[in-house]
């Protein structure tokens, strides 16, 4: 009995305890309902929400493309590396691709998709891992666009209502838009173009399914799931976007099959000369930065072609750093500068903790130190500045230079081993016991610039060794002394007084001048009566003080101005041997002005900037045509017969000037084909001496040859011809005069001079010659020639 009344009791408790609980779940649901919708109500009505109506104005953070002449891409600016394109340029592919793995219900849902979130789950839990996302392409680029990446309910009930919004705001193709050019893809690659272009080296309009499969993949996780870092991840990840191409009727089975089954073939080097002018990139910064500020300048996605012609950077730069080399092996700048036993090392720490005056040394500075130990296991060195220890790594470019051989570090360095360093913060510590990084002292540096002396495009330019963006370029901003190359302004200026022909007769004799007594590069050689135009072959420099007293400093300035010499010239008699101060790109371009008639023109490194062309500088006539071509001539002189006779096995017209400044700080050569200039200076940073013999003949000209070897390949040969007003004698070398009639020809040669100052009287002949011409004979004789000074 007992059973039949306790059963129904228990079913109705039960009964009333499911429906209690139906009830509570009910009002719990109710609540959380109102809760959610008053929430979405008031995020909603939220006055500092976000407009959407700004994303219709989307303008990307774009690069700036730096192309050569020839449009490679040889650099680039950008915050975000990314290049932006319309969704009728990225193949129909991607797109299906990108929505199927992403967001299949992205054409029909309103922004937010819970078919879709179920889905996602779903398949994450059968995988057993992330492979779709639950956010839809819309909520991604509210996400993206227009909020905080915090995590907190407000937020994600912010992305909802934005999503709806954004629908109604833009068309499901501008939303794709925004999305594909927006998305990050790994590499410091942002957007399918930039990603296309960085993976396979094509447009983002040129993908085949299998590339596109790949890349739509990638958004989910960039690094895990890159094809460089990790292929076979990549591998199955393209294997289900392909799958779900074919699920969703994009993709025929059996073109899927086909990209599964075939390898992803990544272009392992998309962008072969992004390295290729770190100079010009820094140049073109520059000027940007200029003209629209700083960020904007990166971020305008503008393309900017330059003047640059690859092939002859790099010549340039390999002829420079193989100078450097040989320069460094002449001078034994690869190794210690002295070894000490262990008492005068000691002796040598307490002297340099006395020079150290600073608790630190000081960045950019050169210091000598002691070397206390060398390891071959981490390749370093420990060095002591005199009380502060410095960490050494040997290795990459700038140790490469010095150590050209391979050698271990305990082959070429030893304890009490004294060498030159220099602080460098960016290197990291070889070892923690240091105080700090510093780097060997490199040798000598230099630069160099070519130029198309007609259109003054420069066409490369090299500003030091192993030089990298952001460094400092030499061929722009260093200032230094040109020395004897400064001689052909000089010579030009005396030239168009009038009172100076090539054939001038000048005496190279010992004067002072307010009690200054200059001399030659090679005291107490001293020849006498010489031609102007000798004078300018071996850069005498007796001969250049006494024109440039008859013709004034202050014309030679004004001649070197009007020659776009931009820098305070010292005008005083030492300006003959140049004294004064000048970047290599100025003076090099100065000089240009001589086989370009006369005319000059500003250098040029930007030839346009998004597409629409620089405006060309107006060339104007600095010199006469006629000066120009007499003083060019004179200078083919310094090549045939002069301090530059190594530019002869060139086989072409050449004229040139070496220039080395006082106490060999500073080396020159810039020479000239009618239609290339090309010039070098080579010189230490902190104005030490370059080193025992060392001068322009022997450290800039091998340079230019070496580049000019490559240079001329691709160029016909071509001669420098006088301009109307020019006329041509046969002269007497002893005496400047007209020849004598029967003169051997060793004896005599044609000259060129300004229409009516051609001399009139002639020579004497062979047989009349007297003692006072015999410094004149023994000048041009082919022995004495060669015992000729040295230019300084």
């Amino acid at each position: 009995m007992k059973k039949a009344v306790t059963l129904p009791r228990i079913r109705s408790r039960a009964l009333r305890i499911l429906l209690w609980a139906f009830l509570g779940g009910l009002a719990m649901v109710t609540i959380g309902a109102a809760t959610l919708a008053a929430m979405f109500w008031i995020y909603g009505s939220d006055p500092n929400l976000p407009r959407l109506s700004n994303l219709k104005d989307y303008k990307p953070k774009q690069k700036t493309q730096i192309l050569a002449s020839d449009g490679k891409l040889v650099g680039e600016l950008y915050v975000e590396r990314r290049s932006y394109v319309p969704i009728d340029q990225i193949a129909p592919t991607i797109v299906n691709a990108v929505i199927d793995a992403e967001d299949a219900d992205f054409r029909t849902h309103e922004g937010i998709s819970i078919v879709g979130m179920a889905r996602a789950f779903w398949v994450n839990l059968r995988s057993g891992r992330a492979r779709q996302g639950g956010s839809t392409i819309t909520q991604q680029v509210v996400k993206t666009f227009v909020l905080s990446p915090e995590k907190t309910i407000k937020r994600k009930i912010q992305e909802l209502i934005l999503a709806r919004r954004l629908e109604q705001t833009l068309t499901k193709d501008e939303i794709l838009t925004l999305y594909l050019n927006q998305i990050y893809f790994g590499h410091g690659r942002y957007g399918v173009e930039e990603a296309a272009r960085f993976y396979f080296g094509k447009p983002a309009s040129e993908l085949n399914p299998g590339e596109a499969a790949m890349l739509a993949g990638l958004p989910q996780s960039p690094e895990r799931l890159s094809p460089i870092k990790h292929p076979d991840a990549a591998k199955a990840r393209q294997t289900y976007v392909l799958e779900q191409l074919v699920h969703r009727g994009h993709l025929p089975a059996a073109e899927a099959q086909k990209w599964i089954d075939r390898p992803i073939e990544i272009v392992r080097s998309p962008e072969p000369y992004l390295d290729v002018a770190p100079e010009f990139v820094d140049a073109v910064k520059r000027e940007l930065e200029k003209r629209y500020g700083t960020e904007e300048a990166a971020t305008l996605g503008l393309t900017v072609k330059t003047t640059l012609d690859v092939g002859l950077q790099k010549a340039a730069r390999a002829a420079l750093e193989k100078g450097l080399r040989e320069l460094d092996g002449r001078q034994g700048y690869r190794g210690p500068i002295e070894r000490l036993k262990p008492e005068k090392a000691v002796d040598r720490l307490k002297l340099l903790a006395k020079k150290l005056a600073a608790a630190t040394p000081k960045p950019g500075e050169t210091y000598e130190a002691v070397v206390t130990e060398v390891s071959d296991a981490d390749k370093s060195l420990v060095v002591d500045l005199g009380g502060w220890r410095g960490g050494v790594l040997l290795e990459g470019p700038a140790d490469e230079r010095i150590n050209p051989d391979g050698k271990k570090p305990t082959e070429r360095f030893q304890a009490g081993d004294v060498v030159r360093v220099r602080p460098d913060a960016s290197l990291p510590k070889p070892r923690a016991k240091v105080d700090g990084a510093v780097a060997l002292e490199l040798g000598p540096q230099a630069a160099m610039v070519v130029l198309d002396p007609t259109t003054r495009r420069v066409l490369a330019m090299v500003g030091g060794y192993d030089y990298e963006l952001g460094g400092f370029n030499r061929a722009l901003r260093a200032k230094r002394q040109p020395g004897s190359a400064f001689k052909p302004i000089l010579y030009a200026t005396a030239l168009d007084t009038g009172q100076y022909t090539p054939a001038s007769i000048v005496n190279d004799a010992p004067e002072v001048y307010d009690l200054w007594k200059p001399k030659n590069y090679e005291r107490g050689a001293f020849l006498g009566p010489v031609r102007l135009r000798f004078a300018l072959a071996h850069s005498i420099n007796t001969v250049a003080i006494r024109v440039m007293h008859e013709v004034t400093p202050p014309r030679v300035v004004e001649t070197a101005h009007a020659l776009g010499i931009d820098e305070e010239l010292p005008a005083e008699l030492s300006l003959a041997l140049g004294s004064g101060v000048v970047t290599p790109i100025e003076f090099i371009n100065a000089l240009a002005s001589f086989p370009a008639g006369g005319k000059w023109a500003p250098p040029q490194i930007i030839q346009s900037i998004g597409g629409v062309p620089e405006p060309e500088a107006e060339a104007r006539q600095a010199l006469r045509p006629e000066i120009a071509f007499l003083t060019a001539s004179m200078m083919r002189s310094v090549v045939e017969e002069g301090t530059a006779t190594g530019a002869k096995k060139l086989g072409r017209e050449i004229a040139g000037k070496t220039g080395t400044s006082n106490a060999a700080k500073d080396a020159w050569f810039v020479g000239f084909t009618p239609d290339l200039v090309a010039g070098v200076w080579v010189g230490f940073d902190d104005l030490r001496p370059l080193g025992r013999g060392e001068a322009g003949g022997k450290a800039a000209v091998p340079i230019f040859v070496e580049f000019m070897k490559t240079a001329l390949k691709a160029r016909s040969p071509k001669t420098f011809n006088p301009p109307p007003g020019v006329v041509t004698a046969r002269i007497d070398k002893r005496s400047g005069l007209l020849a004598a009639p029967g003169e051997p020809e060793s004896e005599t040669m044609d000259e060129v001079f300004l229409d009516g100052t051609a001399p009139t009287q002639s020579a004497p002949s062979q047989g009349e010659v007297d003692p006072s011409t015999f410094v004149l004979e023994q000048m041009d004789d082919e022995q004495g020639a060669t015992r000729a000074p040295p230019e300084q």
